[in-house]
């Protein structure tokens, strides 16, 4: 009897089952990576926020100023008021906002997001001079090859400088919310979960820059898209908006900041609308200093479109492109290497 027991007790136990993984294991595994929040739950809170602040902020502006049009185009009354200003720095404040809130949830510094930068000032000043001068050469082409009028001057002494200064603010607005939406936390956040996936698959070294060329691309190809709903944007319109989009993601990765694209950004669409007085992206704004009109076919003259709807567009793009990479000191794009501070730990 003592025999039988001592062999039971020598006797190997069988295999033991594998525990369950535990439920925080698992969500730590589905919400988290070595990157902290995934990219695709990052992008879905920014998104599902930005939907619920501009709601409210919507039905908050209705309530104070229940106009149907903005003040300065198509359909709008008469003279400029400073509600332009607001309906543009509503969404960019807003963006900034939510993109305050996403630092704090990945624990990233805010700067990583486009709007940082030791050369903010320097890039932002450049970026106008030459946005102006780009299109004053689009602008020339046209005029050179017949394919757009000056009528006449429409406005004078200090009127110039009201409404200059005014469309100026408006343009500035457009061009932060543009970018800093389209290019900033997304672009960023993109970028990252696109280059985990291309070195996760691929086993590659470059795929930081996959990652960011490949979000650019997406993108650029909704931005484009987005002008659909402009009155008289074109097929060629918004091929030039997509790769506009193009040109700003390429100064962003060559210089780190979304600062010179703003700047570009801004000067572009002042030039358009104010200083020559043509169509921007299918828009006309009241209050322009010069009256023209484009003669010819659309392909050519842009047509309703405005310049941007011409083939000759494709010279201006060109230029920008040989100033971002041969004129701008290089700063290494930070979209792809900055880390939270801290990662969730995983047990394994």
């Amino acid at each position: 009897m003592d025999n039988l027991e001592t062999k039971a007790t020598l006797m190997p136990a069988g295999p033991t089952l594998p525990e369950p993984p535990t439920p925080v294991l698992t969500a730590q595994i589905v919400l988290f990576g070595k990157d902290g929040l995934r990219a695709g739950w990052s992008l879905a809170i920014f998104f599902s926020l930005f939907a619920l602040v501009i709601f409210c902020a919507n039905v908050i502006a209705h309530k104070v100023h229940p106009a149907s049009h903005k003040p300065g185009l198509p359909g709008a009354g008469t003279g400029i008021s400073p509600y332009i200003l607001l309906a543009e720095a509503v969404p960019f404040l807003v963006t900034l906002l939510i993109t305050w809130i996403m630092s704090k949830i990945e624990q990233r510094p805010n700067s990583v997001y486009g709007l940082g930068g030791d050369r903010r000032l320097p890039n932002f000043f450049s970026g106008l001079a030459w946005g102006v001068t780009c299109l004053s050469l689009l602008v020339m082409i046209l005029l050179r090859t017949g394919y757009l009028v000056i009528d006449s001057r429409l406005l004078f002494g200090r009127d110039i400088i009201r409404y200059g200064g005014i469309w100026l603010g408006s343009f500035l607005m457009v061009g932060l919310v543009e970018e800093y939406l389209s290019r900033g936390y997304v672009q960023y956040t993109l970028t990252r979960g696109l280059a985990g996936f291309y070195q996760w698959a691929f086993k590659t070294p470059h795929g930081a820059a996959l990652g960011f060329w490949t979000a650019a691309a997406i993108v650029s190809i909704l931005f484009g898209l987005s002008h659909r709903s402009n009155p008289g944007e074109s097929p060629i319109g918004l091929l030039s908006a997509g790769l506009a989009s193009l040109v700003f993601c390429l100064s962003l990765w060559r210089t780190g900041s979304l600062w010179w694209a703003i700047g570009f950004h801004t000067s572009w669409d002042w030039a358009q609308s104010f200083l020559y007085g043509v169509a921007d992206s299918g828009l006309m704004v009241q209050h322009h200093l010069l009256a023209t009109h484009p003669v010819g076919k659309l392909i050519l003259s842009g047509g309703a479109t405005g310049p941007e709807g011409s083939i000759f567009v494709v010279a201006p793009v060109a230029l920008a492109c040989v100033i971002i990479v041969f004129a701008l000191p290089h700063t290494p794009y930070g979209g792809t290497t900055a880390r939270p501070r801290e990662l969730p730990t995983v047990e394994t």
